[in-house]
């Protein structure tokens, strides 16, 4: 007889598969991406969010239906990075939810799940589009209801969801006509079919070999989508410079009676808020608790508040590697003493946050998201609170969003994304906080974030300065100039590898094999007769020289507009050129 019912155990199992087979294929569905530029995100993306909550999910002590369900939905909110990681989080959210108070699921159940899970993605979009990974993930849940029956084989019943969903995947080129120019099929839809058929093998049981832990850390796949960091000439400092907190802490509390979620919850906080690498399991009647920190005095003295401890291992991860690096006594000195600088610098910036908490709140604080050094300063220089690293090759998590809004005191923080695929983190963030207000700015480049802040007047309500900035993103039209990473066809320019190719606010803007003519293109189809301000910024593989050199051209053909040159330092991107 075919089973039909699904436990927690199943959908612990299909979890895993599908997020192995996400992170296998996360290039290759990186390269689906329509515009041919160097970097595309939407595998990583998604790959990202779903290891974020597969994380979670194996480190949970709980099998239950509930607890498997809450490491999921949890894990891929807080981790959920792009707007197809976020919608990813969202179906994952729903999905769970529908069936997270249950001890087993039959088809009928599992039907209604999917159902809620498309209903809950749809509500998360502000325009849903057509010819998306939505559209997919819409057919499926279609399909699972019209299928659904409660005597049906589970194998039966999935094969025939996934076979629709590819069906439907190979007609989004037909409902979104870049995607049909380009070649390529939708990317997210696609990311949304591996997770799916590497479920189905798990439930086929065809992947026998189950792992404890992600095949990639979450983390680790951030760290290689960033910059490589330029390399030290003394080993011992890039070498040691990676271990943050040096004390790993294991230990066991041992509970007269089962903790409240609310002080279970606060230890958990207090826990990332002093380290990583954090396992926290609460039982009956102990907790289990592994932290990584440079304080585990404070560690064990605020664990004591729930029991007594036992068990009790402390291991100095900075000697460990000293010995492992073999180190002499005098690079060894010079080593520690370091490492002692590095963490008094530590805890004067740890002191310096809790002075700033405990001032009164501010009424209004900013955050932005943004990559370049010059950027970075740029933003500085307009008193952002808080700037995340990140943009179109690294697009922040929700999480990375909600750590900055804890380090910002202020009733109401405005967050500036700067970048189309980062909104929705951003908006899921505002969502996730409650005690104080926050206001996403739907800012999609840096040039706009940077006039967004310009529009900002402190004798304003929030309402206020939210129009107005929403007046001042209005008047700016950015172009970003970069390089052709394949052959292909879009917005009616025909494009060759190598090619440089300027990308505008909607779409392609320009293609040619020099950057200067490249760029004058794009500002002439930018610039209007009310033009009055052009602003370059040239990135980090551009040169002054070659910068000056544009904007010398600039100003002979716009005399009546102020040309600014600015040094970005962005990758990727030789430079990212507005017109206001």
């Amino acid at each position: 007889m075919s089973v039909n019912i699904i436990t927690a155990e199943m959908i612990y199992r299909m979890f895993i598969s599908g997020v192995r087979n996400l992170e296998k294929n996360r290039a290759w569905i990186d390269e689906l991406n329509v515009f041919p530029v160097p970097d595309g995100d939407t595998g990583t993306n998604m790959t990202m969010t779903a290891l974020s909550a597969m994380k979670e999910l194996t480190e949970t002590a709980g099998s239950s239906m509930y607890e498997v369900c809450q490491a999921i939905s949890h894990g891929s909110l807080r981790g959920a990075r792009g707007n197809s990681g976020v919608i990813l989080s969202q179906l994952l959210r729903g999905f769970t939810r529908g069936i997270r108070d249950l001890e087993s699921a039959d088809i009928l159940q599992i039907a209604a799940a999917v159902e809620r899970a498309v209903e809950t993605a749809y509500k998360a979009v502000m325009k849903p589009k057509e010819g998306t990974i939505l559209t997919v993930a819409k057919a499926m849940g279609r399909k699972s209801s019209e299928i659904a029956d409660r005597d049906m084989g589970f194998a039966d019943y999935m094969a025939q969801v996934i076979a629709e969903g590819d069906r439907i995947l190979q007609k989004t080129p037909e409902m979104l006509p870049v995607l049909k120019e380009a070649g390529v099929v939708d990317s997210g839809g696609q990311g949304l079919m591996v997770l799916m058929h590497g479920a189905y093998e798990a439930y086929l049981e065809k992947d026998t070999v189950f792992v404890e832990t992600p095949v990639t850390d979450p983390s680790a796949l951030a760290a290689e989508a960033e910059e490589k960091e330029s390399k030290s000439n003394i080993r011992t400092v890039k070498e040691n410079a990676e271990i943050t907190f040096g004390y790993c802490t294991e230990f066991i509390i041992n509970i007269p009676e089962p903790a409240a979620d609310e002080r279970l919850e606060e230890m958990q906080n207090f826990l990332n808020g002093i380290g990583d690498s954090i396992v926290f399991v609460p039982d009956d009647d102990l907790i289990k608790i592994h932290v990584h920190t440079n304080n585990p005095g404070q560690v064990l003295t605020k664990a004591l508040t729930f029991g007594e401890l036992s068990r009790i291992k402390i291991d100095n991860m900075r000697e460990e590697h000293r010995e492992v690096l073999g180190l002499t006594a005098e690079e060894a000195r010079v080593d520690m003493a370091r490492t002692l600088k590095a963490l008094a610098e530590e805890n004067k910036a740890a002191e310096a946050a809790e002075e700033k908490a405990a001032e009164p709140a501010a009424e209004y604080g900013f955050i932005s998201v943004c990559s370049g050094e010059g950027f970075k300063s740029l933003f500085e220089d307009l008193e952002v609170d808080e700037i995340i690293f990140g943009g179109q090759t690294m697009n922040p998590s929700t999480n990375d969003f909600l750590d900055a809004v804890e380090k910002v005191n202020a009733k109401t923080i405005f967050i500036f994304p700067n970048n189309s695929n980062i909104i929705m983190a951003a908006n899921q963030a505002a969502i996730m906080t409650e005690d104080k207000q926050l206001i996403v700015i739907p800012t999609k480049t840096m040039p706009q974030g940077i006039a967004a802040k310009l529009g900002f007047d402190p004798g304003c309500t929030p309402e206020e300065n939210k129009e107005a900035m929403l007046d001042m993103i209005s008047t700016v039209s950015t172009a970003s100039i970069t390089y052709a990473i394949r052959d292909t066809h879009i917005d009616e320019h025909e494009i060759h590898e190598n090619d440089i190719m300027s990308v505008g606010d909607n779409g392609i803007l320009a293609v040619g094999s020099n950057l200067k003519e490249v760029a004058l293109d794009s500002v002439k189809k930018m610039a209007g007769e009310d033009s009055s301000l052009i602003c370059l910024y040239y990135g980090e593989d551009s040169s002054e020289e070659e910068a000056e050199e544009i904007c010398a051209e600039l100003e002979a053909l716009y005399p009546d507009c102020e040309i600014s040159i600015s040094y970005g330092g962005q990758p990727v991107y030789y430079c990212i050129i507005s017109v206001e």
